[in-house]
């Protein structure tokens, strides 16, 4: 499985995380819309991607959910159908949730910075240090920690749960609650 180092946090200034990304980013943004759809199994978490286009990718990932940098392993497999993929996965699963977000991803060296207007929850930004082959976690949760100090995340502001799941604890009726 594929590994990364991750951490999660609220956004209370996207605008001046933004200009910060685009100074470290390698090149330009990439902005996109996701609808993540979440499927019940018995470990970890997995779910289907959908671009919007008649593109999407199944991913699935374990995370301890913890605030600071954590590792997150992950499989993920592109499909150019995600609608027939989604409909065999629900009958066959169940789907749990669906989480939409708008996201602006920078790249920076092997990290992914995502700055995330998630719908019912707000803005977020996410940094995901994709590790190499042989490379430590501790050298990832040190780029993950630099790159935090220069983004100017604090550590009330990290987010230990999946967006997924944070949407579940709020009210009922969301359209991202728990779907049993």
């Amino acid at each position: 499985m594929a590994r990364n180092i991750e951490i999660k946090a609220w956004s209370h200034d996207m605008a001046s995380q933004s200009r910060t990304a685009a100074d470290l980013a390698d090149g330009p943004p990439q902005t996109v819309n996701q609808e993540d759809t979440f499927f019940h199994v018995p470990q970890g978490r997995l779910k289907l991607r959908d671009f919007g286009d008649g593109t999407g990718e199944l991913i699935a990932y374990q995370r301890l959910d913890t605030c600071g940098p954590r590792t997150s392993t992950y499989e993920r497999s592109p499909t150019q159908a995600p609608d027939s993929l989604k409909a065999t996965l629900a009958a066959a699963l169940g789907v749990r949730a669906v989480v939409s977000k708008r996201r602006t991803v920078f790249l920076v060296g092997q990290t992914r910075i995502h700055l995330d207007e998630v719908a019912g929850l707000g803005q977020c930004i996410e940094l995901e240090v994709v590790l190499q082959s042989g490379q430590s976690e501790a050298q990832g949760r040190m780029m993950a920690e630099r790159l935090m100090t220069l983004l100017g995340i604090q550590p009330q502001d990290e987010i230990a749960k999946a967006y997924v799941d944070l949407l579940a604890d709020r009210a009922p009726g969301n359209d991202a609650a728990p779907m049993d």
